[in-house]
């Protein structure tokens, strides 16, 4: 099975980072949050990826061109330029890397690599958010329920305190809002059927609009309940938060 990952977006809102590299390379313990979700499927055996590249697409064909000799020991003969790797750290994993145009929405980079994907059951996913997900179980309910596509409905994180005033405007109390009072929202993480492709029109369409309503709509959509952690990566307070997780050895991601 193959996951296709989006990572051709600009990352406005993390402006700080993505000036200088598209956001799925955006580091978290020193490594960008996209090899961060390749770990994630790798850990339920999926190991072969099609990376959907747009905004500075060269900076990730750079690093994956190089990881191989980065992530080993090495023996160099300055004298002939020749090089020997002596052993490598570097993941058993195939990734293709296309570039998806610099403005097309999510949808119409899904479409562009349709030829990448054969005929099989594929997962997709955001490159900028990182989750405890059970992929395989996920896997195995979409499997079972026989729709076109699944999406990991998750419960974000309740950022904002909720005042409960009083009469004469003062605050009775302030408690954060409970996780279960957010109510369910997109997650990312989808296992698609290629017949789901047919409801993406072109480059100009974007999967969270007209597709996934048209498949809710046909009753092809269905949710897998995502209770465990889920956070993105959209702005450099979301960043801190993640780095701070993975400093203190509680990154619940981390495979």
């Amino acid at each position: 099975m193959k996951a296709v990952i989006l990572a051709g977006g600009l990352g406005t809102r993390i402006a700080e980072e993505s000036d200088y590299k598209p956001k799925p390379m955006v580091e978290v313990g020193g490594r960008p949050l996209l090899w961060h979700i390749m770990k994630s499927y790798s850990k339920h055996g999926i190991k072969d990826f099609v990376v959907c590249l747009g905004y500075k697409g060269y900076v990730i064909k750079e690093y994956f061109f190089n990881y191989y000799r980065h992530t080993a020991d090495l023996e160099i003969n300055l004298r002939t330029g020749e090089a020997s790797v002596l052993n490598t750290q570097a993941e058993d994993w195939t990734i293709t890397l296309i570039d998806t145009g610099q403005d097309t929405m999510t949808g119409g980079r899904v479409k562009r690599v349709r030829q990448y994907l054969g005929e099989e059951t594929f997962c997709l996913t955001y490159g900028d958010g990182l989750s405890d997900i059970d992929i395989s179980r996920e896997i195995a309910f979409h499997r079972q329920h026989g729709k076109m596509a699944t999406v990991a409905a998750v419960q974000p994180p309740g950022r904002f305190g909720v005042l409960n005033l009083g009469q004469d405007s003062n605050v009775a109390s302030f408690e954060e809002k409970p996780q279960d009072e957010i109510g369910w929202i997109n997650g990312g993480f989808f296992v698609l059927e290629p017949s789901a492709l047919d409801y993406i029109e072109g480059d100009d369409t974007s999967f969270e609009r007209a597709p996934l309503a048209n498949l809710a709509k046909d009753g092809q959509l269905m949710a897998f309940q995502h209770h465990g952690f889920w956070q993105p990566c959209d702005t450099l307070r979301d960043k801190r938060e993640l780095q701070a997780l993975w400093d203190a050895g509680s990154a619940p991601w981390k495979a």
